[in-house]
């Protein structure tokens, strides 16, 4: 057992009802995207057609962001504010979509581009799945 899939069985607080397996695997999912996004940033600018990637390079940077804020906050213990999770889920699926839909669309620029939609769509998914486990 992973420390993240150990932590969700360590609160001591927190909805009883919450899936402890989809949030470890939704806050895994987030630290795995940011990244992914991160190094796929980092090679579109490396890229020489850098100018033409500056949006998709925006947007993976905001969806490592958000990525590692959505991470750390589910990771803690949060008590009975199931309100900043939700928000919290449904901005880092809204910013993986993006993120997705922008990489994708420069999947010719390499390979990390690829890697890159395919990670935010697995952080979308397990925010959609955490989000719908609550109700």
């Amino acid at each position: 057992m992973t420390h993240i899939q150990w932590m969700p069985h360590a609160r001591r607080k927190g909805p009883g009802n919450i899936d402890k397996a989809k949030l470890a695997e939704c806050i895994q999912t987030c630290f795995e995207c940011a990244q992914t996004c991160g190094a796929c940033a980092d090679a579109c600018l490396s890229d020489e057609t850098v100018a033409e990637l500056t949006k998709c390079i925006r947007t993976t940077l905001d969806c490592v962001d958000i990525c590692v804020a959505t991470g750390k906050i589910l990771a803690r213990d949060a008590g009975d504010n199931a309100e900043i999770g939700h928000a919290v889920l449904r901005a880092c699926r809204a910013v993986c979509k993006a993120c997705a839909d922008e990489c994708a669309r420069h999947a010719s620029a390499g390979r990390h581009c690829e890697m890159c939609t395919e990670a935010c769509r697995r952080c979308e998914q397990a925010c959609t799945d955490l989000l719908a486990s609550l109700g």
